[in-house]
């Protein structure tokens, strides 16, 4: 029995030299170790050798099926070392000092947009604000002087949020708290994205971005107003650009105006993103209501002011000349491209 143990030990030895693979290393562990292996059946053995020497028999066995177990894993080691080493030798080689051409992204349309008119406005002496993407019914709806019966609130429009409470609608929603956090006078914008449960189209969105903006001060008039929409937007579209006003309504101005612009991508001649219209409707806009002015611990006695909502969705169509508003929200990186960004 013993020499049966030290022969094994040998021939172990010996075929651990010759293997060079992972799938022959497997093999000799099942010849010798495996439930019908040589091994097993020294062990079986075991009941034949006299009584006194059986102990120290078993010990040999156990021992020796503990040297098999280490060395193979020992050589399966050796054996990743060894394929690591082929890999390193196979694989093409790479200069890393060779210089490479990256393709470099670019900002999104709507950013850059938004940063070119936070540029301006903070030039003319406006605030950038934040506002949530979550609001309250109150500040969504009611601190913009929006009536509880107004269609708006109703499930068609907006998304409601089981706590009772949605996702704005407009960045409107942020008015009140930025007027009782400055007071008048006031110059501020805040951009951010909105919702709204709308078909899509190639003009309409049911996720969209504006940047509402206000100035609030003693005499402020819709001259003021008229003077700040034509300044920004030739500075956008780099070009002097028609403008309308048509008479709108919205809750919370007072008068208030419809801001269209001739659509830049057919020149008015009529197409689809204009509605074969000519005009695009890019800017309500107005003088803010007093309801609102009081509701933001403003006195509208003392104070007034205008308020707009710019569409960056629509700015940035008509800046890139791009047809279909749901490409800005396709994150599809070919229509991207096109554009011809830096």
């Amino acid at each position: 029995m013993e020499n049966e143990i030290l022969e094994l030990e040998k021939k172990v030895k010996e075929e651990l030299k010759s293997i060079k693979s992972s799938e022959r290393l497997e093999e000799l562990r099942v010849k010798y170790t495996g439930k019908k292996g040589l091994l097993v059946s020294v062990l079986k053995g075991l009941k034949d050798v006299a009584a006194e020497k059986r102990k120290e028999v078993g010990q040999k066995a156990n021992n020796l099926r503990d040297f098999i177990e280490s060395q193979i894993e020992l050589k399966k080691e050796e054996l990743k070392e060894l394929e690591y080493e082929r890999k390193i030798e196979n694989s093409k080689h790479i200069d890393l000092t060779v210089p490479v051409d990256l393709e470099i992204g670019s900002l999104h349309p709507i950013t850059i947009v938004q940063r070119e008119l936070e540029e301006i406005f903070t030039s003319m002496g406006f605030t950038v604000e934040d506002g949530n993407e979550v609001e309250t019914e109150y500040n969504n709806f009611e601190a913009v002087n929006v009536p509880k019966y107004h269609p708006a609130r109703d499930m068609q429009d907006t998304f409601w949020l089981e706590n009772g409470q949605l996702l704005k609608t407009q960045t409107s929603a942020a008015q009140n708290k930025i007027m009782k956090k400055y007071g008048a006078p006031l110059k501020a914008i805040f951009p951010g994205r909105c919702f709204r449960n709308e078909a899509l189209d190639a003009s309409h969105e049911n996720t969209f971005f504006q940047m509402e903006g206000m100035m609030i001060d003693k005499n402020v008039s819709i001259s003021n107003l008229i003077y700040f929409m034509k300044a920004i937007l030739s500075e956008i579209f780099k070009k002097e650009v028609e403008v309308r006003l048509r008479p709108g309504f919205f809750p919370f101005v007072e008068p208030g105006f419809e801001l269209d612009i001739k659509c830049l991508y057919c020149g008015g001649k009529g197409c689809k993103v204009c509605k074969h219209g000519g005009w695009i409707e890019l800017c309500p806009c107005g003088m803010i209501h007093p309801n609102v002015l009081k509701m933001g611990g403003i006195d509208p006695e003392e104070n007034s002011g205008f308020a707009f909502g710019l569409g960056l969705s629509r700015l940035a169509m008509m800046k890139f000349g791009i047809n279909d508003l749901r490409i800005l929200n396709s994150c599809d990186l070919r229509s991207l491209k096109q554009l011809d960004i830096k």
